[in-house]
């Protein structure tokens, strides 16, 4: 597929156009500069071509901020992906320094480009566009990504640079939610998974502010990592862009198949970790817990065992979650996790024959039946798996009323140690027979 970049220097719309194209509220938006950090991926099709858009950073040249020096790096990575360059300026502004550094370092690529004159949504302002010639790249494209204005011209020219593709239905790949408090290690464990810096690691937490897509493609395994800003207690959350941040990453909880909770090991699993990991599990999805910076902590003989224990203790009774101790940075047990990653995955698609389920539970039942209570006696008589997207079951019962949350808790431990369900929830319901 196509890669097109959207680049330009700050606060010239570029995430605005991204959203317009994309057709999904994607990218955050605001008029503070440096607001979008990482490449930022999503899909488009125009006149029945497909093609990803990548939104980038901003391109700020001669800055000393952290932030605007990994941005350029960022944009620079971009260039180097794309097959065809949406170069966004601004019509208000004109020409600017910045664009003109742009600009230059546009000329040096050998790829199809479109430069998009933003904001222009009035006649006077299309006359104001013809200064862009200036900048020496040809042609230009009059737009307004706030109202979608000019956007079709735009896409006709991108799609004729498009090759035509053979149809090829593909199966949608797996969604793993990399989540986490700020300063985990969630993007750091991304770029050391796919061996190059995609997402951008700062110590400064709340670096990440918007749900990243990575496709990753190796070793045999084929699934999108979500990359996400770390999620703070509401009461921190001060500031608009920080909010929107969190509601990414909330949202990409819930539409991810597996989420790989990422914890610092240096803070040990605090409260706020407990709340990610709940919202994951009240989601239905699939649950991997990861200790990062393990490097950095003094071991001794039961280390390991006395950490896992004391976070198996703090998710009761949910305990049936693998616990892998990594380190980003060394890259210790990183295909570990993604192994575990796509167990998970797997054991949350599983499907269990109804008449096996029956063979095996009823017998689990009648050595250990429901307890009478009120001198009422529960009997179970079929079971069944029901056709929902993550493991839920039905037992149907003469009186399902009586039946205690401990004895539910007993056949989910039953069904987790024969069939295999680590890292999934289970929702078990009984019915009238």
């Amino acid at each position: 597929m196509s890669i097109v970049a959207i680049v330009g220097r700050p606060n010239v719309g570029k995430s605005t156009l991204f959203n317009r194209l994309v057709q999904r509220r994607e990218a955050i938006v605001d008029s503070v500069s440096g607001v979008t950090r990482d490449r930022h991926y999503g899909k488009s099709d125009w006149n029945g071509k497909e093609f990803s858009v990548i939104d980038t950073g901003g391109y700020i040249k001669g800055s000393d901020d952290i932030f605007e020096a990994e941005i350029r790096k960022q944009v620079e990575l971009a260039l180097d992906e794309a097959d065809i360059i949406v170069f966004v300026v601004d019509v208000e502004q004109g020409i600017t320094p910045m664009d003109n550094e742009v600009a230059k370092l546009l000329r040096k690529e050998k790829k199809p480009l479109f430069i998009a004159v933003n904001k222009v949504d009035n006649a006077m302002r299309d006359a104001d566009a013809v200064e862009f010639y200036n900048l020496g790249l040809g042609e230009y494209f009059t737009i307004s990504s706030i109202n979608g204005s000019g956007t079709g011209e735009l896409l006709d020219a991108i799609a004729k640079e498009i090759p035509e593709e053979e149809e090829n239905v593909e199966e949608e790949l797996p969604r793993f939610a990399v989540v986490g408090r700020p300063n985990a290690g969630k993007s750091s464990f991304i770029n050391a998974l796919i061996g190059k810096d995609r997402n951008i690691v700062t110590n400064i937490a709340g670096t990440t502010r918007d749900s990243i897509d990575t496709k990753y493609n190796r070793f045999g395994f084929d699934f999108n990592l979500v990359d996400t800003a770390g999620i703070r207690k509401k009461s921190k959350v001060k500031e608009d862009l920080e909010f929107y941040s969190v509601m990414r990453a909330v949202r990409a909880i819930e539409h991810c198949d597996v989420a790989v909770l990422v914890i610092d090991a240096t803070r040990e699993f605090e409260g706020q970790d407990e709340k990610i990991f709940w919202l994951a599990e009240k989601n239905k999805k699939g649950i991997v817990i990861l200790v990062n910076k393990w490097d950095l902590i003094e071991k001794e003989t039961n280390t390991m065992r006395d950490y896992e224990a004391k976070i198996r203790r703090q998710i009761a009774p949910f305990t049936d979650v693998p616990i892998i101790f990594i380190s980003a940075l060394t890259k210790q047990r990183l295909l570990k996790a993604i192994e575990t990653a796509v167990e998970v995955f797997e054991n949350r698609k599983r499907k269990i024959q109804t008449s096996k389920l029956n063979e095996t539970m009823l017998e689990i039942i009648q050595n250990f039946p429901p307890p009478a209570i009120k001198g009422k006696f529960v009997k179970i008589k079929y079971c069944m798996q029901l056709p929902t997207h993550t493991p839920q079951f039905a037992f149907f019962a003469n009186l399902p009323q009586y039946v205690r949350d401990p004895y539910r808790r007993y056949l989910e431990n039953q069904m987790r140690e024969i069939y295999d369900f680590n890292g999934v929830p289970i929702v078990i319901y009984f019915r009238q027979k």
